[in-house]
């Protein structure tokens, strides 16, 4: 043959397409939402985009908003051009087209994270928090919906009066499966250490759970509720797929931060990331994620 060298490259190339082709699993092309929060979301924002990208399954763009305060009228970020939409954002009041455009989006049957904070967001907007299901702070009371959490085998809905949202000091704790059979947790342990962070209670709101994965007890001894609380979930909105995580307080930057850093945090949001995106996870779970006594680190979050 005249040019072996050539052939042989067209021959690679070649199966290199057929592999990709082949196996479908093209990068999810998905939007973090940030740019105004009461927690560090610019190390939270760019800690996530590293999970993301560096799975090699994900793409990632970020929207940053205007300051608190400014002219939120630009703030438009064209939602139905992904398949996912992760939100990092607790801030000023949306325009309405932005709102009208991120409601589509979901009912189109959009993927969409809601992490940490971003459910203390837009206590006044029904939709959202419809897509949250559970939300804390910002004045939300018995009158945004009941309290919801884990006891005797079974979610609660309490609907005694009381304000929503709080949680008592950062510290370890363990997460509690309560599903075995839903794509995000086959192959992940019923119980596992989290490392240092917030966790979250007296969570309250519409409580349209879809499928509750995770929950931990929140200790009176560290200022907690006294209850199991929902931690993790999916939320029965419309078509959307949304996957609810509380975990992932941001530390005050990459190098310091515990709770982003967890490789069980960044597991599980990585494969209820894929999920809400697809339906499917094909993100394994690796052989150093958390035990039920060790917790363990990906500094570099890949």
């Amino acid at each position: 043959m005249k040019y072996p060298i050539l052939y042989k490259l067209v021959c690679v190339f070649a199966f290199i397409l057929l592999a990709g082709s082949v196996s479908g699993k093209k990068p999810i092309k998905t939007l973090i939402v940030t740019g105004q929060n009461n927690h560090n979301w610019q190390v939270s924002n760019v800690a996530l985009k590293k999970i993301m990208e560096q799975s090699g399954r994900f793409v990632v763009d970020i929207a940053v908003s205007p300051a608190a305060g400014e002219d939120m009228s630009s703030f438009s970020p064209d939602f139905a051009a992904y398949q996912l939409v992760v939100v990092d954002y607790n801030g000023d009041s949306w325009i309405e087209a932005t709102r009208q455009n991120f409601i589509s989006f979901a009912r189109n049957g959009g993927g969409i994270v809601i992490y940490h904070a971003a459910d203390n967001a837009f206590s006044n907007w029904p939709e959202f928090n419809k897509i949250c299901a559970l939300g804390g702070w910002e004045g939300r009371d018995e009158k945004s919906g009941p309290y919801v959490y884990w006891l005797d085998g079974k979610l609660i809905k309490d609907s005694a009066p009381g304000p929503g949202g709080s949680h008592g000091k950062q510290h370890e704790y363990v997460l509690n499966a309560r599903d075995e059979v839903h794509p995000i947790m086959k192959g992940l342990p019923k119980k596992w250490r989290h490392a240092t962070d917030e966790l979250y209670d007296r969570m309250r709101g519409p409580g349209n759970i879809q499928d509750i994965l995770f929950t931990a007890y929140s200790d009176k001894s560290t200022n907690g509720s006294g209850r199991e609380e929902p931690l993790m979930f999916t939320v029965n909105y419309e078509k959307a797929r949304i996957f609810h995580t509380m975990l992932g307080h941001a530390g005050e930057s990459l190098e310091n931060n515990p709770a982003m850093q967890c490789t069980g945090f960044q597991i599980t949001f990585l494969r209820g990331a894929e999920w809400a995106a697809t339906g499917k996870v094909t993100i394994k779970v690796p052989e150093d994620f958390p035990t039920e006594t060790r917790v363990t680190f990906r500094l570099d979050y890949k």
